[in-house]
């Protein structure tokens, strides 16, 4: 049985995160042949086009996990109706320099949480706005828009029984995704 390893980046940087939170229980979710590592980004410095001839460890780990993968899955907040600067920061360094993209061709997903009725709906737009120019294939549909409420996730992290259908339904169409991508 094949294996897949998949790149979790997630928009937050708040260690009570609920995209954290989605990110550590959505992944519960998948077929055993699928393994998940959340990939840090708050490490990187500022992108800065001057840097791409000798970047930082921490780019050099970003790109290098990035490649490692089969797919990746992001997991975002909403910030000021787009996506949060520490995700861009991360999707500017391993597109970069111009060339040597990590991220090309690589199967994604996109999903989200926050407290607003919305959900993240419109960060996730602006996100795969960016995803289609970077060459990353994502995944159209189901769409995941999900909004915090109290008992989303148990005390073991799990997602609630009301949600849980949807996001297993959500999770088999990701796995289906990457597979014939990887193919």
């Amino acid at each position: 049985m094949r294996q897949y390893q998949i790149a979790v980046i997630v928009g937050s940087l708040r260690r009570d995160s609920f995209n954290r939170k989605l990110a550590g229980a959505i992944v519960k979710l998948a077929p055993s042949e699928f393994s998940f590592r959340q990939i840090h980004i708050g490490d990187l410095p500022l992108y800065n086009q001057d840097d791409d001839e000798n970047p930082t460890d921490p780019v050099k780990r970003l790109k290098a996990e990035i490649t490692a993968s089969q797919g990746l899955l992001f997991v975002t907040p909403e910030y000021n109706r787009s996506v949060p600067g520490v995700l861009k920061n991360a999707l500017d360094h391993a597109s970069r320099p111009y060339g040597q993209n990590a991220w090309a061709g690589k199967p994604a997903g996109v999903l989200g949480i926050s407290v607003g009725a919305i959900g993240t709906a419109l960060a996730q737009q602006h996100l795969r706005n960016i995803l289609a120019y970077l060459d990353i294939p994502t995944l159209g549909q189901p769409e995941v828009f999900i909004q915090a409420k109290e008992g989303l996730f148990d005390e073991d992290g799990n997602i609630d029984s009301g949600s849980k259908e949807f996001l297993q339904q959500w999770m088999s169409q990701y796995v289906a995704w990457v597979q014939k991508h990887v193919a």
